[in-house]
């Protein structure tokens, strides 16, 4: 018998950073994030963000990648939020970042998460973002680190 445990914070922008996830439009997005998560049998355990971005801390299925379940939901989010929800929708950016977390951690990141727009007041989010990329160990050097 096998046994996986596969919890992920996933954090990725709309395109261009432009602040399309209004506070009006904002809880249908992570609904809509929410059902199509459940479509690949994730167990969501929080979604929110601010206005140019979203966090999902998720656990994902062995059965799925995470490359897969992301290209999945940010395609299929932004057909519909373009088509139904947001009007001027210009769909999300193309990367994303992924951290991997115990089950001990899932709470304090929870807590991170809900208190987003809080959090945002003070710290822009391509600032916290690329602070989150060096505390990982991941050099300002790389090709896919944000520019401000």
């Amino acid at each position: 018998m096998s046994f996986t445990q596969l919890n992920y914070h996933i954090i990725f922008s709309t395109k261009n950073r432009v602040k399309s996830i209004a506070p009006q439009v904002e809880r249908r997005i992570y609904t809509l994030l929410y059902v199509l998560s459940l479509d690949k049998k994730a167990v969501v355990h929080r979604i929110g963000g601010y206005e140019d971005h979203v966090h999902m801390l998720v656990s994902l299925p062995s059965d799925i990648s995470l490359s897969e379940y992301i290209k999945y939901i940010k395609q299929n989010s932004s057909r519909i939020i373009g088509g139904e929800i947001c009007i001027g929708w210009t769909g999300w950016e193309e990367g994303y970042g992924a951290f991997t977390l115990r089950n001990s951690d899932i709470d304090t990141v929870k807590e991170y998460i809900v208190r987003q727009k809080e959090h945002h007041r003070h710290v822009p989010f391509i600032e916290e973002y690329r602070n989150w990329l060096i505390e990982q160990g991941i050099s300002p050097e790389e090709p896919f680190f944000p520019k401000v």
